[in-house]
């Protein structure tokens, strides 16, 4: 029997913040709290209409905004699958493009870490985005489409 994930906010930095398409197909009602959050040492690289976030040993003062969000406790386990889906995440799956990883994350309200789940590029695709791949040197996909 497979342990049940831990019960993690979100940290979303692309096409799920509020104002992208996937935000309120996803998210619209199911959360409690969406903050202003960003996640320190990692880059942001442009994707074919979303963004990857690739940790980045030595990108110390390097950050990824986005929102931390906080799912409803009744539609945790949804919302969870729903995600995985959306990012073609399947856990120990060498194809997956995204991994998620629990990480540590800072609201900006108050510099406040939290530990969340983070969607980051998978080792091989991270492994081509820096070598080819389109940095978004702001940190902010909303910043860079705005």
């Amino acid at each position: 029997m497979t342990a049940l994930p831990p019960r993690l906010p979100f940290f979303v930095y692309g096409t799920l913040r509020p104002g992208e398409p996937n935000h309120d197909a996803f998210l619209r009602g199911r959360t409690l709290a969406e903050e202003p959050a960003r996640w320190e040492g990692a880059l942001l690289y442009d994707g074919p209409g979303y963004p990857y976030a690739v940790e980045e040993a030595g990108a110390g003062d390097r950050m990824v905004y986005g929102d931390l969000v906080t799912a409803r406790t009744e539609e945790y386990a949804a919302l969870l699958a729903d995600l995985d889906r959306l990012e073609e995440y399947a856990p120990a799956d060498p194809r997956n493009l995204y991994e998620r990883l629990a990480r540590k994350v800072l609201r900006d309200a108050d510099g406040t870490a939290v530990q969340a789940w983070v969607y980051v590029a998978a080792p091989s695709v991270a492994a081509r985005l820096r070598a080819k791949g389109s940095l978004i040197e702001s940190g902010d996909w909303a910043i860079r489409r705005g």
